[in-house]
């Protein structure tokens, strides 16, 4: 972690709130360091990190709940200022003499707060009777106050809309700012952490390079480290950032799955191994992984095989090389996060759907992870900062089973070899309209369908690929990409007329809500 004597943070205490990493990425986007820790770990966090301010974040809980999550009294007492969200703002109130009551009149979604007493918490962002768009979710609400505060914004369904106790500098509202449907929302969150918790905004990636790099080489010392590299955005980064940390004690082991798209084996080799000059053990395992996955359908069923299969490569590779005495991972902060997860919630099967597994005990290595404090984007940066080109830096995401998961059914040679054009052509157009960047994730699916149609003087019976993009701010929600027509009509004229096996195509326009960025 960074050096806590020379870095100014804020401790968001979670309630379990399914946004709450996003009140931590505003926090960051204002240049201040913050940690987000389990609301019954907050205490000990606390004496730690000796924080500028708390954030109590929100919570799928009610007040009223037997054994419903509590701020803790250091907290409360500890004289810092405190800013509760949603629930935060209940439980302030619950536990300071206030009262709160099960809502007659939920208030879920857009909303409108009027400003109706000046307070500092909105100095420079609302202004005394302005009213602003936020975001609502709660069916509780505040009904009394506790001694000291006073409401300074209301809604139609909540007249404690946000609450001020500026003598301790104690604040709540019952929206959500850290959202993007309250526009102004991050405005808020970064006045807060600077100008009401006082904060010197220190947090930056060339700082960050700098620390991760001693702490590694503190770590490590004389030993060697081996890490899994896959070409995606994460483990490139712990790469480059090793390699320039520790040099020739890092080898990197490329496990070829045969299940990434097209070009990307090849792309890595080139980078690391004769670009960075990197030490990389290359092992095109193909052949292997499709043999074990011949017949089988069910996707958590391939997911177990594909990280069985690639355990037992890597494992294989790591004492070739002469073994280790640390594994790198890229391990980064949501994953960090949804381990110690105060509700449980869906992180297990959110982990499951992206990811293919961990290394086995039996691989006794000290492990390193120089990433687990960022965020995805952070992690873009970072990798901007260590030179790496913008064609990987901003790649989309990529699943940990690769096209496996985007094949529904049985995966064959044939099978992979079509969806890898097809979505070559999809990516190719994207990038040649100029809207790879705007998209948080576009890829293509064949579908275990078949579709009889007639091209040319010829009937056809072929399989169906599916399309689909997604932008998103943050990787937790997303929405379909709004193509225009003459965009598909243009990917799917191409898809048909030069992939062989593929007779249709259609584009889902669904949205997903938190965790579910994949298709399948």
């Amino acid at each position: 972690m960074p050096d806590q004597t020379s870095t100014d943070t804020i401790l968001i205490a979670d309630f379990g709130s399914q946004v709450t990493q996003l009140i931590a990425r505003r926090i960051r986007e204002a240049g201040v360091y913050c940690e987000i820790v389990p609301f019954d770990k907050a205490a000990a966090a606390y004496d730690r990190l000796k924080p500028k301010g708390i954030i109590l974040s929100g919570s799928p809980a009610s007040v009223f709940q037997e054994d419903a999550p509590r701020a803790a009294p250091e907290l409360l007492d500890s004289g810092r200022p405190i800013f509760g969200i949603c629930y935060g703002e209940q439980t302030l109130c619950a536990q300071l003499g206030g009262k709160v009551e099960p809502g007659n009149s939920r208030e879920f979604g857009r909303a409108e707060i009027h400003v109706v007493e000046a307070c500092s918490l909105f100095d420079g962002v609302w202004p005394l009777g302005h009213r602003a768009q936020v975001w609502m979710s709660h069916g509780d609400r505040v009904t009394l106050l506790p001694p000291g505060f006073h409401a300074v914004a209301v809604s139609d369904g909540a007249p404690f809309a946000a609450i001020a106790d500026e003598a301790r500098k104690i604040y709540g509202v019952q929206f959500h700012p850290e959202v993007v449907h309250t526009p102004d929302g991050g405005r808020l969150l970064a006045h807060f952490a600077l100008e009401i918790c006082g904060c010197t905004p220190g947090w930056t990636m060339h700082a960050f390079r700098a620390a991760a790099i001693e702490r590694v080489r503190k770590q490590v010392g004389a030993g060697r480290v081996i890490c899994g590299l896959s070409g995606g955005v994460d483990s490139s980064v712990v790469a480059v950032l090793l390699h320039e940390a520790i040099g020739d004690q890092l080898t990197c082991v490329f496990v070829d799955t045969g299940l990434m798209r097209a070009g990307e084996a090849e792309e890595v080799v080139t980078l690391f191994r004769d670009h960075y000059n990197i030490h990389l053990v290359h092992n095109d395992a193909s052949t292997l992984f499709l043999d074990k996955l011949a017949g089988v359908s069910d996707p958590e069923q391939k997911r177990k095989i594909i990280g069985a299969t690639f355990i037992d490569v890597f494992e294989a590779e790591a004492k070739a090389v002469g073994g280790a005495d640390f594994l790198a991972q890229g391990t980064l902060y949501p994953d960090v996060i949804e381990s110690v997860s105060v509700t449980g919630g869906p992180s297990v099967t959110i982990k499951s759907h992206h990811n293919v597994g961990g290394l086995p005990a039996r691989m006794r290595m000290g492990l390193v992870e120089p990433l687990r404090e960022l965020f995805k984007d952070e992690v873009r940066a970072l990798g901007r900062e260590l030179g790496l080109p913008e064609r990987l830096v901003g790649r989309h995401p990529f699943p940990g089973p690769g096209l496996a998961i985007r094949i529904p059914g049985t995966i064959t040679r044939e099978a992979l070899d079509i969806l890898r054009k097809a979505d070559t052509i999809y990516l190719d157009e994207i990038r040649k309209a100029g809207l790879y960047d705007q998209i948080w994730q576009a890829f293509a699916v064949l579908l275990p369908v078949r579709s009889v149609g007639v091209m040319g003087d010829g009937r056809t019976y072929d399989q169906v690929c599916g399309l689909r993009a997604v932008t998103s701010t943050d990787g937790m929600t997303a929405e379909s990409y709004p193509f225009e027509h003459a965009f598909l009509a243009r990917v799917a004229t191409r898809i048909i007329n030069e992939v062989k096996g593929i007779n249709r195509v259609v584009y889902d326009v669904t949205s997903k809500p938190p965790g579910t960025i994949e298709w399948e």
